[in-house]
């Protein structure tokens, strides 16, 4: 008889949280653990051939086999691209940094 594995499956929004158990036949795989949580249905805007995933933190392709425990995360794509930011920020920096000077002129 085959073992059974319990993995978690979570699936994280901005405003919430979803946590699914779900129970597999020894050697499945991440792909076959998002089919059987039903959140692939219940989120259409999740795409296997789009979206990234991993199993505790650790990026993971769909058919990484699980083992017992496993927690897998479905990961949504960035809406704005980290370094760009980091850019912007240090521009809007730089030209703060330039006009402070002016406000303490001696009069």
């Amino acid at each position: 008889m085959a073992e059974m594995l319990s993995v978690e499956v979570c699936y994280a929004q901005s405003n919430k949280q979803e946590l699914v158990r779900v129970k597999l036949n020894e050697g499945a795989t991440l792909q076959q653990a998002l089919e059987t949580s039903g959140l692939l249905e219940k989120y259409p805007e999740i795409d296997l051939k789009k979206n990234k995933f991993g199993i505790w933190n650790k990026l993971s392709k769909l058919d990484s086999v699980l083992r017992n425990l496993d927690r897998i995360e479905i990961y949504r794509p960035l809406i704005a691209d980290p370094k760009e930011v980091r850019k912007q920020r240090a521009a809007e920096g730089k030209v703060m940094k330039k006009g402070a000077g002016d406000s303490d002129a001696e009069g």
